[in-house]
Formats: structure tokens, sequence, C-alpha cells
């Protein structure tokens, strides 16, 4: 479901009340282990973080008026998205991710390229989030981002 928030409280005081709480809980994991570098505002209608235009000025490739996206999350209708571009970048990171998910969740991993999907709002493994959002830095999602667009 898309909403149309303004700033990430707008949009969590929009979600049904019962997931309110539960986004609460993932964006102060998200924000308590945010590196430096990132700022958290709303992109794409969700509640993003992202390289903000004063540490990167050349923006999203798409559109450089948009600040390099790195992380977002979003209430959908079957369930809480977690978009993380480091996982889809970085194959390392991944393979940690995948092996370290079984140790915090008994349920199955339901994941696309960059989504992680949360069907169970009291089976999300909050710990392994914050893990997961320390893991790379600023710095490091730009060298992997600029290394991708010279691929092309």
């Amino acid at each position: 479901m898309q909403y149309d928030a303004t700033s990430p409280e707008d949009y969590i005081s929009q979600v049904p009340e019962e997931r309110q709480d539960t986004l609460k809980k993932l964006r102060k994991v998200i924000r308590d282990n945010l590196p430096k570098g990132f700022e958290e505002g709303m992109q794409y209608k969700m509640i993003g973080y992202y390289v903000p235009h004063s540490v990167y000025p050349d923006g999203y490739h798409c559109d450089p008026k948009t600040p390099l996206p790195f992380m977002s999350f979003a209430s959908q209708k079957n369930s809480i998205n977690l978009y993380h571009m480091g996982i889809y970048a970085k194959k390392e990171l991944l393979s940690w991710f995948v092996s370290e998910y079984p140790k915090h969740c008994k349920r199955k991993l339901d994941m696309g390229k960059s989504c992680i999907r949360f069907k169970k709002m009291d089976e999300i493994p909050f710990e392994l989030i914050g893990e997961l959002t320390k893991k790379m830095s600023s710095e490091e999602w730009i060298d992997i981002y600029e290394s991708a667009l010279k691929k092309k």
C-alpha cells in the first residue's frame, strides 16, 4: 500500500494501528544503528535512508535530484518490507544475512533481490536488522554504487 506521507512520523501515523508500534520499533533500530553519512526521510513513498546531496552531490543516476537510496521500509498489504540495496549489491553481505537469519527467526526467509518481507509482525528479527544496518558505511555504499555505474 502507498501512503501520501510527508515525514516518517506522518507515514507511521497513516498505517493501520496494529502495525504502528512495529514500524516505530523498526525505525528506532535502524536509526540507532545507521552509520554516519546517511539520512532519514521519505523516498518513493516509503521511509528511506539515503546518502544526502551534502555527502554525495551527484545523487541517484536515474534522477540526480534524488539523494542516493540505500535502505527503506514500507507497510504493504500482507507484510512489512525492508529494502536494503547493500544486500543486492554485495554478495558477501547477502551471504552473511542469509546465514544469520535462521539464528534469529524460525520462519523461512522471504526475500527478493533487495527486499525482505516480514508477514508476521511479532517475528521480525530486530536485532539482526540492527546488525545489518551498521554493516555498510556510506563511503562503502558510494564506492559500490559508483563501481556498478562504471560497468554499465
